[in-house]
């Protein structure tokens, strides 16, 4: 179900993250782009690495965030993208295959091998949050992205499954139906990034996505333009921000203000002169502490969480299918200096990413802690485009009847 005003279409992404959670609304235009018509921003409170460990707080933070957003764009939030992260998710390759009979193969028939490709047993704790197709076999002929149209005796398919919790899956549900808000579907949090900041040409090519936030990092690798590999790491931002309140003695939300404004990931970008002002705890007062200890502090942290990535990428087997390298997202990963490291951890390319460019108010949400969010409207679009694309075809008369419509109105 869609949010709707009138004779528009808007969708809604939700990104609850450990650290911050966003809503960000776009209405979908009629050539298909969308547009940023309104956003809201909380700091999340009760989750932890993904997960919820305090229902009520999360709802109150997922209710300002929601009721912010809906204020500026000037209509009612019915249904959400949500997105789910944490160490829970993981992904495996499967196939499927259908005997098509020499006739030409249809809508009908990718939904069935595609269907028997998923039918594999995972456990009862467990349930499927994507079924996504990497390329289809029609008899002898391999690689084939879209077998629609074409013939032969019998078809395959390999999907990527990502599959996840169904506790953590329901809780963090829970928490935007009790804001009279239902989800339409749960996204993994690293595929929606990579819809916000990945180009066509590097899933082509060959690319891993590394989207850094508070609680976790999510990893998602594509070749041939299809998603094959997607883990998640309960390591990222908040170990950083722990470091500093102990090794500063400051509170934990100065630490992160100091992490965010002063910290970088290479000691040797920053000048041995430069100093900081860091608050005390208990009423003491501040002290004066060099930015180049502070970064001797932040780049080990660093460096052992792209090693992690690093190990998680050799273990999928898919290092020599990177050709377009790493890209970073995530609030995390825009701190100075990350991009450094990583390229020296990683020994390839590595770009930083911010949501690639969209209409409206696109300026508010062009960071790197925003990947999430806007990926979620990419992934709604799309739902909605191919959901027109498959009714189409089973409703002649009715779409015959809408092109009347707009002929009389002088728009077709």
């Amino acid at each position: 179900m869609t949010n709707s005003q009138d004779s528009n279409v808007f969708i809604v992404g939700l990104d609850i993250g450990t650290a911050q959670t966003t809503a960000v609304i776009g209405e979908v235009l009629p050539d298909g782009e969308i547009s940023i018509v309104g956003m809201g921003t909380q700091p999340s409170r009760g989750m932890d690495k993904g997960g919820v460990n305090d229902l009520d707080s999360v709802t109150r933070s997922v209710s300002l965030a929601l009721n912010q957003a809906s204020s500026i764009a000037e209509c009612e939030v019915a249904s959400v993208y949500l997105s789910i992260s944490g160490h829970h998710i993981s992904g495996q390759n499967e196939k499927g295959m259908v005997p098509i009979g020499g006739v030409e193969v249809s809508q009908d028939e990718v939904d069935e091998v595609i269907h028997t490709a998923q039918s594999v047993k995972i456990p009862t704790e467990r349930q499927i949050l994507h079924v996504l197709p990497q390329e289809y076999t029609i008899d002898e002929l391999e690689g084939i992205r879209s077998p629609v149209g074409m013939s032969g005796m019998r078809m395959e398919a390999n999907v990527h499954l990502v599959t996840g919790s169904s506790d953590w899956a329901r809780n963090i549900t829970k928490c935007v139906e009790r804001c009279d808000v239902t989800v339409d579907e749960l996204v993994f949090s690293g595929i929606a990034s990579a819809q916000a900041v990945l180009t066509e040409d590097e899933k082509d090519l060959g690319v891993c996505v590394v989207d850094i936030g508070a609680g976790t990092t999510d990893i998602a690798i594509y070749s041939g333009g299809a998603l094959r590999f997607c883990a998640v790491l309960p390591v990222a931002g908040n170990q950083v921000t722990s470091d500093i309140a102990k090794i500063f003695r400051t509170p934990l939300n100065h630490a992160e203000q100091i992490k965010v404004e002063f910290a970088c990931a290479r000691s040797a970008l920053v000048s041995q002169e430069e100093n900081i002002e860091v608050p005390s705890v208990g009423g003491r007062p501040a002290r004066s502490m060099s930015r180049h200890t502070l970064a001797e502090v932040v780049e080990p942290r660093y460096q052992e969480l792209f090693e992690l990535v690093a190990d998680t990428l050799r273990s999928s087997g898919l290092e020599d299918q990177i050709a377009a390298g790493i890209v970073l997202t995530g609030g995390t990963a825009q701190i100075e200096g990350a991009e450094t490291v990583a390229e020296e951890m990683f020994g390839m390319p590595v770009r930083m990413a911010q949501p690639l460019p969209l209409k409206g108010l696109n300026e508010y949400i062009r960071e790197p802690s925003y990947a999430t969010a806007v990926g979620l409207l990419h992934y709604g679009a799309e739902r909605l485009r191919k959901k027109a694309q498959y009714q189409a075809p089973k409703n002649g008369f009715g779409q015959l009847l809408g092109r009347m419509q707009s002929w009389f109105k002088g728009e077709f």
